[in-house]
């Protein structure tokens, strides 16, 4: 009798285990860096290193403002609730120009707040033509190649999420 209650509760406890085994192994991706507790993944920045950003694959936004300017305080609410809510889909950060002068100095800011889109594959983000949304396409001179796509001015969260959702997130 008690072979067949001992028998009753392995078995159960072995089949559990297996499949948090399974689960464990298919949801742990040694290649991918962690994100959790991640400077890379928090929201606010003192410089920006798009090399090591564009290496999560993920698409961009840098929003570029000072704590103190009006426009980007509005923005300050839907930037954290999207950093934290997009946490491993996209990668959200500001930076205070005004804190941080140097920056922005690889970035054409010409006003406040100016965000800055990028793809998963590193490339300058192309708006659909249905986003409604008015964007300034930055190239090289001498190739004419894109090298940014900015937007100036304030965002509302319906805004950013259409640009995250046409920058292909939750598709």
């Amino acid at each position: 009798m008690d072979k067949k209650k001992l028998v009753k509760i392995i078995v159960p406890v072995c089949i559990v285990l297996i499949i948090a085994g399974i689960w464990i192994f298919k949801n742990t991706n040694s290649d991918a860096p962690p994100i959790t507790g991640n400077k890379d993944f928090t929201l606010e920045a003192t410089n920006i290193d798009l090399e090591v950003l564009t290496s999560y694959e993920l698409p961009i936004i840098i929003d570029f403002g000072a704590d103190s300017c009006i426009p980007c305080k509005e923005m300050a609410p839907v930037l954290k609730t999207l950093n934290v809510e997009m946490q491993g889909a996209a990668i959200i950060k500001f930076v205070d120009v005004w804190k941080n002068e140097d920056a922005a100095n690889d970035f054409p800011i010409q006003v406040i707040p100016t965000q800055i889109f990028i793809n998963a594959d590193g490339t300058p983000y192309v708006p659909s033509d249905d986003i409604k949304i008015e964007f300034t396409m930055y190239s090289t001179k001498d190739t004419n190649e894109h090298v940014f796509t900015v937007h100036q001015g304030g965002l509302t969260e319906d805004q950013m999420r259409r640009i995250l959702t046409d920058m292909g997130v939750g598709k």
